[in-house]
């Protein structure tokens, strides 16, 4: 009882929140064009300021764990190639098969993981996942833009790769937080109250704009695809992640990390990724609002079994 418990004290939060967010839209107190810069306003500064802050925050000796670097990078390129294999077998339209590959193994890791972690474990788990942000965004991105122009009928652009990577304003907030700790540069009180105050408004704002970023539209169009897509996001790759994460002896922390990165929801970013390079942008979305509503029921089913069993 006392797992269940802790399970839904964690996703309930999160899911009302996002409730709160479709609420607004329905309402009429945001329109479509309003969630589109708050959602840039998020990702461009409140995020980045999260990152920055969990990093700068954090003894990075102390929460570098390199058997959890190195179980969460091959496993993303795992899952990867998994994806690969399931969408070329499964379908023949390119535009949707960039859509599916990038919807299976790129998660919201950054929106989920922090709260999540932080919530099961306070800072040492927040830490844990800072560090591991600073290493996995920049894999999601490379192997995003891969996904997608791999089916564009083009050769893939490693300077584009390239651009997006310097570019993302989260792995400029995370080397700047390496930098600071590295350094031991400290921030003035005035500003790092100023810094601290912003980053808590990231992970509210982004649940309550992605609420607002609900659309139901066309689901029949694409049944096959969303119900393929889903099924290895939030089924098989959680189960076998986590699978072979027990067998090698994660618990506790560290664990929780790594249910984050493999358990989480489709990342709001591959709708716009879709949108701009020629991508199937209607069911990027429908992915990503799927995934985020049935990822509330997921999440909390694997932290229930994974408290139950004090595996966390």
């Amino acid at each position: 009882m006392e797992s269940l418990w802790i399970a839904l004290k964690i996703v309930a939060p999160l899911f009302l929140l996002m409730a709160v967010g479709y609420l607004i839209k329905v309402t009429g107190l945001m329109n479509e064009t309003s969630v589109r810069q708050v959602n840039k306003t998020i990702f461009k500064i409140f995020l980045p300021l999260l990152v920055f802050l969990n990093i700068y925050k954090t003894d990075l000796a102390e929460s570098f764990n390199s058997k959890l670097l190195f179980f969460a990078l091959c496993g993303v390129v795992l899952q990867f190639t998994i994806s690969l294999c399931i969408v070329i077998t499964s379908q023949k339209d390119n535009s949707r098969r960039g859509a599916m590959l990038q919807g299976m193994f790129r998660s919201n890791f950054v929106l989920f993981g922090i709260p999540i972690t932080t919530a099961l474990f306070g800072d040492t788990a927040a830490g844990l996942a800072a560090i591991l942000i600073s290493v996995i965004i920049p894999l999601y991105n490379v192997l995003a833009v891969l996904s997608l122009e791999m089916f564009h009928g083009k050769q893939p652009s490693f300077l584009k790769m390239l651009k997006g990577i310097v570019t993302n304003p989260l792995i400029i907030a995370s080397v700047i937080g390496i930098l600071f700790v590295t350094f031991h540069i400290e921030l003035p009180d005035i500003l790092y109250k100023t810094v601290s105050d912003l980053s808590e408004i990231a992970t509210p704002l982004a649940f309550v704009i992605l609420g607002a970023s609900f659309s139901f539209g066309e689901i029949g169009r694409y049944a096959k695809e969303l119900c393929i897509t889903l099924g290895a996001k939030l089924l098989l790759f959680p189960a076998l992640f986590i699978g072979i994460a027990l067998l090698l002896g994660f618990r506790g922390a560290p664990l929780s990390v790594l249910l984050t990165v493999f358990g989480s929801p489709i990342a709001v970013s591959s709708f716009t990724m879709a949108q701009q390079m020629g991508g199937d942008d209607k069911l990027a979305g429908l992915l990503v609002v799927f995934s985020s509503i049935l990822s509330i029921a997921t999440m909390f089913l694997l932290i229930f079994l994974l408290k139950e069993f004090s595996f966390l």
